[in-house]
């Protein structure tokens, strides 16, 4: 087995040796896990390597593009908003963001946004990954598009557009661009090493994605799913561009590893506090819990149950996502990010060789089952 890093109690031993046996068999280049339980860190783990050539070890501080694990950070800092009485997410959108009323979307409301149910699930043609970039034009084209199915009836995930949705929300009740208000009320006051897009000074630091076997989505032309995966569609190795880095794309290129995205999501799990930083009240966590669709997503053509930011627990779709008081959802790649209320627990894992699927992967059921047998 492969050398792993980190520290882990006792009874984490066969979640360490999953690690270093997927390291070893190449089914990992790089990784990190943590599990937070109750406030402590009871595993702490990283290793592997940074680059495909195997020179560059995976440190403990080194970052990587967590996709849409972003999205639940920028579902938490909805959230703090909701929390202090600024934002109402039963409010319309249209509210806070007069311009997206426009083409029959009055009457979205920003749950919809935060529970991928809005019907805006991508951007229409022509669309191309440079257009995100520009937070100005891609908002404004967002706001000017017609739903694609009726709003509230359905989940289609919001693949590469929730950031600027839930984010362009964000900016207009906070003044500060998603990425700042991360930076300023998340990261900063939790010291968690965790940013929307990449500092040029951490480039050096950043495990590069390795892009995953080409996927086999056949699409009926026209169809939601369709127009999701092409508006636009999404080459992975462009998360390692300088472009990217640099965007603002509150959906897909938050930079961080296992220890940072625990550190704030956390705060689901323990009622709303780490360490004395309060984020959440109770009854703002309750919304998380309060189901907004359950069936198969209109855009990733999968059974989905979706609350107000997160994926609720379905057992037929997602098994090794436990049920009860519980939230999650992960990256392309698939690494995740769990929030079981129940045990007060959070696991996270983030990893840079991307692995074939939608929701999570091998190596994710492999240490999340780990993980709850060690916990009895």
């Amino acid at each position: 087995m492969t050398e792993v890093h980190g520290t882990h109690e006792p009874r984490f031993a066969p979640v360490r040796d999953a690690l270093s046996w997927n390291l070893a068999a190449g089914e990992e280049l790089g990784a990190s896990l943590v599990v937070d339980l109750d406030g402590e860190l009871v595993v702490d783990l990283w290793g592997g390597f940074r680059d495909e050539t195997r020179t560059s070890p995976w440190e403990r501080d080194t970052i990587t593009n967590v996709w849409s694990t972003t999205k639940t950070v920028v579902s938490l800092a909805a959230l703090v908003l909701a929390d202090r009485g600024e934002l109402d997410v039963f409010a319309p959108v249209a509210r806070y963001w007069p311009e997206f009323a426009e083409n029959g979307k009055e009457h979205v409301e920003v749950r919809h946004l935060l529970s991928h149910t809005s019907g805006v699930s991508g951007l229409e043609q022509p669309a191309a990954v440079a257009d995100l970039y520009d937070w100005d034009k891609t908002t404004a084209r967002l706001a000017a598009q017609a739903p694609w199915w009726e709003p509230g009836t359905a989940s289609g995930y919001h693949a590469t557009n929730f950031g600027h949705l839930a984010g362009e929300v964000i900016r207009r009740v906070s003044g500060k661009t998603v990425k700042d208000f991360v930076a300023d009320e998340l990261a900063g006051p939790l010291d968690a090493d965790f940013r929307i897009g990449a500092a040029e000074a951490d480039w050096p630091r950043i495990a590069p994605v390795v892009p995953p076997p080409p996927a086999r989505f056949d699409p009926e032309p026209g169809s939601v799913m369709a127009r999701t995966l092409s508006g636009p569609a999404v080459d992975a190795a462009v998360a390692n561009t300088p472009a990217w880095r640099r965007a603002d794309l509150g959906a897909v290129n938050g930079h961080g590893n296992a220890r940072s995205v625990a550190r704030m999501l956390s705060a689901l799990a323990l009622g709303g506090t780490v360490d004395g930083v309060r984020l959440l009240g109770p009854d703002t966590i309750d919304l998380v819990f309060a189901e907004q669709a359950n069936g198969v997503d209109l855009g990733l053509g999968i059974p989905l149950r979706w609350g107000i930011g997160y994926a609720l627990p379905r057992p037929d779709a997602v098994p090794w996502v436990r049920d009860g008081r519980v939230c999650f959802w992960g990256g392309w790649g698939g690494s995740v990010i769990i929030a079981d209320l129940d045990r007060r627990l959070t696991i996270s894992y983030v990893m840079n060789k991307m692995a074939p699927g939608v929701i999570g992967s091998d190596g994710s059921t492999t240490y999340v089952d780990a993980i709850y047998a060690a916990l009895g």
